[in-house]
């Protein structure tokens, strides 16, 4: 497998993973993975602002539902870009898209995948 076939699929696992794990911890638990201790004790990351800007509740069930929907498919797309599946890349391209709000290391590892996703599509033009 090339690297950039491990950079994707790992940026994937990341996000999907942590989105997933997350929102179940949120929903079983009542609240998201946070600091315990320092000056950022119990707050959210800078995701939650833009979500509360945007007329939602950051620790409301339907964002941590959310989490869990936008999650799976980030795995659903990994794995079809592992058997390589097109719709596997489509999908990665969307998730990236749709998980730009994740402030800040989602925002991060989203433009990382979607530019290692544009050149591996550029290669296949070629």
């Amino acid at each position: 497998m090339s690297a950039l076939r491990v950079s994707i699929s790992v940026i994937a696992l990341l996000v999907g993973g942590w989105l997933v794990s997350d929102g179940i911890r949120a929903l079983a638990t009542g609240d998201y993975l946070t600091a315990r201790t320092g000056p950022r004790a119990g707050q959210l990351g800078p995701w939650a602002r833009l979500v509360a800007k945007a007329g939602f509740d950051p620790r409301g069930t339907p964002i941590k539902a959310l989490h869990i929907a936008l999650g799976g498919v980030w795995l659903i797309g990994l794995a079809f870009f592992l058997t390589g599946a097109a719709a596997g890349w489509w999908l990665l391209i969307i998730c990236s898209v749709g998980s730009l709000w994740y402030l800040p290391l989602g925002t991060v590892l989203s433009l990382i995948e979607l530019s290692l996703l544009l050149t591996s599509a550029a290669r296949f033009l070629k």
